[in-house]
């Protein structure tokens, strides 16, 4: 008897729509009373794939 084997194809994880790499640039306010808006940017998490750069699932 023969089997009939069969190779799964590895789908390739769209990207995440709202990061490139897993990192956002975000603003941040600095000052005691006006909270001026700072020229620098500091980067933070995705939120949208947590990090890892991946579309997330829709389920």
């Amino acid at each position: 008897m023969s089997t009939k084997r069969t190779t799964q194809r590895k789908t390739r994880a769209k990207k995440c729509p709202d990061c490139q790499q897993g990192q956002v640039s975000a603003t941040f306010k600095v000052g005691g009373r006006k909270k001026q808006e700072s020229p620098d940017r500091q980067e933070a998490l995705c939120l949208t794939c947590l990090g890892t750069g991946e579309a997330p699932n829709g389920n």
